[in-house]
């Protein structure tokens, strides 16, 4: 499993960045797409940890900095990244997450704790293919597939029996 792939875990989260905004050039490189500025500072605003941002999380922290972004050119943005599979929508946070995974095809799976809110891409294919499975013995055709689980992560189900 990748280090970046373990934020419940102590690891260099400088080296989670520094990976997300190369894989994102590579990708955007081979797409022939175009990675602005604002693009990839949106990008290196949701990696700077392993919690979700909002749209309007963004937009503030935009402002914070001086850019003069409004909710179009952060929606644009975030739209862009996810087009490219650099991140995900957390639907039941109304945010996103950089993917884990970027540029390889998967369904998105996320272990979201409810308690400190740090999300976990999760990396199991034979999890998709039970969805898949189990869909198409209905006779249906899934387009998309996003599993999102909620519950304590380690550090949280550690800090809960000390309570």
């Amino acid at each position: 499993m990748p280090e970046s792939a373990l934020p419940y875990r102590p690891h260099n989260h400088q080296n989670c960045v520094s990976q997300a905004l190369a894989d994102a050039t590579a990708i955007c490189r081979q797409q022939n797409a175009r990675l602005t500025p604002i693009r990839e500072r949106v990008l290196e605003l949701i990696w700077q940890s392993h919690k979700p941002l909002g749209a309007y999380d963004i937009l503030g922290m935009l402002g914070a900095e001086g850019h003069n972004a409004a909710p179009p050119t952060v929606y644009r943005a975030l739209d862009f990244l996810l087009q490219h599979g650099l991140v995900h929508r957390i639907s039941s946070l109304n945010s996103f997450i950089g993917c884990t995974q970027a540029g390889e095809h998967h369904r998105g799976m996320f272990l979201i704790c409810r308690q400190c809110g740090n999300v976990l891409e999760l990396a199991a294919p034979e999890v998709a293919q039970a969805v898949e499975s189990a869909a198409e013995s209905e006779a249906f055709l899934p387009e998309d597939i996003t599993l999102e689980i909620a519950g304590l992560c380690p550090r949280c189900q550690v800090e809960s029996r000390h309570d």
